[in-house]
């Protein structure tokens, strides 16, 4: 819709379009949001998931989806009233659908990958050590 007839007409404005596959995907889940702001940072983190950045933090997120402070994108995640119970119902009623009823197999990989360098963000390397017991 046009901006200027939005203003006019004070009607709330469009989220900001980003790129098309992040925009049909998001579009399952706007109704869940109530405010634009909310749904662009819904949008912004699919978008920076799927972005080449090797550090998927909220600093590096916004920094590459063009945000001028990764604030909005934590207060998204920490304070904005959503529910994430509706979104991980959509997103299973989305896969459900897709699937049409064929079987998959999920495989689940806990071996992890050792932590090399200090460059992660809350990222530390675990040791277990065995207790000993004093007699």
């Amino acid at each position: 819709m046009d901006v200027e007839l939005q203003i006019l007409k004070h009607l709330p404005r469009d989220a900001h379009p980003t790129i098309s596959v992040i925009d049909e995907y998001c579009a399952g889940y706007r109704d869940l949001f109530k405010e634009v702001r909310n749904y662009e940072c819904f949008k912004y983190l699919h978008l920076g998931i799927i972005s080449p950045v090797k550090r998927k933090s909220l600093p590096e997120i916004a920094r590459v989806v063009g945000i001028n402070s990764a604030q909005s994108l934590h207060h998204f995640i920490a304070k904005s009233p959503w529910s994430v119970n509706d979104i991980k119902d959509r997103r299973l009623s989305q896969v459900l659908k897709v699937l049409n009823r064929n079987a998959i197999t999920v495989v689940i990989d806990e071996t992890g990958d050792r932590k090399k360098g200090k460059k992660t963000d809350y990222v530390a390397r675990q040791y277990a050590r065995k207790r000993r017991e004093s007699r």
